[in-house]
């Protein structure tokens, strides 16, 4: 599932703020907390730990930092033994080099049980990357304007 928009902020601000796990909860509209808990700064190896409401269900989850390209792209992945999904941010120039092109992408297996209700998974994962992206423009575009 790919979900992407653009957010009329330099790169380095957007990717800035977006891999920031303080910063999830008031942009991420499932996630209700997020904790590193690793040493910062965010790195590869770097261990987040979220507290999300999906569906009904307060989840706790853990995601390791795979791929970690400050200002290009992030790679979160659970580790061994829980539902596998990864989830990546990638960051470019929009058209006019002063916007930025966030995508948000997710991929994974909700396991056996959660499989029978995949589509409204999915469904449901995609309208929440979508809020949750329009959510961080919000927040960001107006940053620019109290500047």
């Amino acid at each position: 599932m790919l979900t992407e928009i653009v957010i009329d902020r330099p790169r380095g601000t957007v990717s800035a703020y977006a891999a920031d796990p303080l910063n999830v909860s008031s942009w991420q509209t499932n996630i209700k907390a997020a904790e590193l808990k690793t040493p910062p700064p965010v790195r590869v190896g770097s261990r987040v730990e979220f507290r999300a409401k999906f569906l009904g269900r307060s989840l706790v989850y853990t995601y390791d930092i795979k791929e970690f390209v400050p200002g290009e792209r992030l790679v979160m992945q659970t580790p061994e033994g829980q539902t596998h999904w990864v989830t990546t941010y990638t960051w470019e120039c929009a058209g006019d080099g002063r916007g930025t092109k966030m995508t948000l992408r997710n991929w994974g297996e909700p396991g056996a049980l959660a499989s029978v209700a995949k589509p409204l998974l999915e469904r449901s994962m995609r309208g929440a990357a979508a809020k949750s992206l329009v959510r961080l423009k919000a927040i960001l575009e107006a940053e620019s304007t109290q500047a």
